[in-house]
């Protein structure tokens, strides 16, 4: 996601992002851009009337990702699109979640788009990718930008991704149905003390999800009764499922974001965006819906 904000800030300008970004995204905004002169203000996605009055005279860029990693949050791209196109800004999400199967933010009014293609894109964990969509002048400067820096992948990968694009659609349905199946049945769940999944009527931002994606994605997360400590044993008493920090996989993947994915930011900087210790975030393989549902079951029980 860096390739979609470098080419186009510079000394002096000032970047407005949501709060709730994938950790390493959140290092480059904190960490890196104040090394180059380039300040920058969170906004927070559940209060979107505070977001204009944190545009600056410097702002050049708002980026966001929606639905958030891992919380699952929602912002209302319209909405953002317009106050991007009022002040004249760039608007730059990370659709990596959503895939542009379930979700069209140019549609909505983004300027750049920007996917990470080990994921849903490729689906089968075989690749390191990424891909930038957008306005024909702004994907000009990337391309000069990647020429130049190296940020490009091989021909033989960009082959292997083409063809994992014929069978995008087919694959998000399943990991779309199985992921629905499986927060329908943690929500019932007397050892689950909540889950999130943006097609869950229980969704704080339902209504928005069913507005501007197609359907909820392959992503959920919850927490069991005992917090980080029954956190940890139910992810050691999995036996299919796999643990790693990546997701979109043929295979049902899950892992521990205060531990992996999110361990380099603050405690405080982890409960402002909902994750707690005992978050866990599953992504819905393609596997058979009762397979999955068994091993999450039986790991519930285990770790009691």
């Amino acid at each position: 996601m860096f390739l979609c904000m470098a080419p186009f800030l510079r000394q002096g300008d000032h970047l407005l992002a949501s709060r709730s970004l994938f950790g390493s995204t959140h290092q480059v905004i904190t960490q890196l851009f104040p090394r180059w002169g380039i300040s920058y203000t969170y906004a927070d996605l559940r209060n979107p009337a505070e977001w204009e009055s944190l545009i600056q005279p410097t702002t050049k860029m708002i980026f966001l990702e929606t639905p958030s990693n891992p919380g699952l949050d929602l912002i209302d791209i319209e909405f953002v699109g317009n106050l991007a196109k009022k002040h004249n800004l760039i608007l730059a999400i990370d659709n990596c979640f959503a895939t542009p199967y379930l979700q069209r933010p140019m549609d909505l009014g983004a300027s750049l788009v920007a996917h990470s293609a080990t994921k849903f894109m490729d689906g089968q964990g075989r690749v390191l990718g990424g891909a930038i969509v957008g306005q024909k002048d702004l994907v000009k400067e990337i391309r000069f930008m990647a020429r130049h820096t190296g940020p490009a992948m091989s021909p033989f990968h960009g082959w292997i991704l083409s063809k994992s694009l014929e069978t995008l659609a087919v694959r998000m349905d399943r990991h779309c149905a199985n992921a629905l199946q499986i927060a329908t049945r943690l929500e019932a769940h007397k050892e689950v003390a909540w889950v999130k999944y943006p097609y869950l009527a229980s969704h704080p931002q339902y209504e928005l999800a069913k507005k501007q994606m197609q359907q909820g994605g392959g992503l959920l997360t919850f927490e069991l009764n005992g917090g980080y400590e029954r956190a940890t044993r139910f992810v050691s008493a999995l036996k299919m499922i796999s643990i790693t920090a990546n997701l979109g996989d043929t295979r049902s993947i899950v892992t521990h974001p205060a531990t992996t994915t999110h361990s380099k930011l603050s405690v405080a900087d982890r409960m402002a965006v909902g994750i707690t210790d005992g978050l866990v975030r599953l992504s819905a393989g393609l596997e058979h819906i009762e397979d999955i549902w068994k091993d999450v079951a039986q790991a519930i029980e285990a770790s009691k």
